[in-house]
């Protein structure tokens, strides 16, 4: 298992890495966005871990970079900013994850855990799915609406397949976060509100019929509505 740490704060960077070494997972660290390229041409990496305020090419930047050409590994945002909107801006750019500075290590190793586990896990259902002219290949992870390729992030993806295996059961925001980030942290909460925002945007915005449904208290569902 290898990471590739973006942060341009060297004693954190160590840190992070020999933190991550003592847990088994092989750690390279640069410190600023061009580096970074650089280093992923000359090594394959299971997860990137990106600070966003760091020279040349910021983590953001870099997030959109890499998710143009490599929608599968997992990058998790390790910043100081952590304010809604930062946190949407990640994830709308392919963030699978992120963690506000300062954060606990063992807290990090979790969320890597989680998302490499999920990133290598097979589906677990039919090999197509339908609700109403929504299609969800799930052999290729790929999404139709009326026959129109839906482009979604490996999170909103997830997601997604998520609500449609419940087949029309409520999922509450917890169970959500249980399934998909694998963990119970309050962060996520939040973190769900965004991407069934995303998902709304991609899957019903332009059709009449809205498939992505709110129960308010009890948390979302994905039906065709009597």
């Amino acid at each position: 298992m290898t990471a590739l740490l973006l942060e341009d704060d060297p004693d954190l960077s160590r840190e992070i890495q020999r933190f991550l070494l003592s847990k088994k997972i092989e750690c390279d660290t640069v410190f600023d966005g061009e580096l970074f390229f650089r280093q992923i041409k000359k090594n394959d990496y299971d997860i990137f871990l990106l600070d966003i305020n760091v020279p040349r090419i910021n983590g953001l930047d870099v997030c959109r970079q890499v998710r143009e050409s490599n929608k599968l590994t997992p990058i998790i945002m390790l910043t100081a900013y952590g304010d809604i909107q930062d946190k949407s801006d990640a994830f709308g750019l392919g963030a699978d994850d992120y963690l506000v500075k300062p954060f606990h290590f063992e807290e990090l190793f979790l969320r890597i855990t989680s998302l490499l586990r999920r990133s290598n896990t097979p589906q677990d259902a039919d090999s197509v799915m339908v609700i109403d002219d929504l299609e969800i290949n799930t052999s290729e992870m790929k999404v139709y609406r009326k026959n129109e390729l839906i482009d979604l992030t490996p999170k909103e993806y997830q997601l997604l397949f998520t609500l449609a295996k419940a087949k029309g059961r409520v999922l509450s925001k917890q169970s959500i976060a249980e399934q998909i980030w694998d963990v119970q942290f309050d962060s996520n909460m939040n973190t769900i509100e965004v991407y069934i925002n995303f998902l709304r945007k991609k899957i019903d915005r332009n059709h009449p019929t809205k498939l992505i449904h709110t129960r308010p208290g009890f948390g979302y569902y994905l039906k065709i509505e009597d």
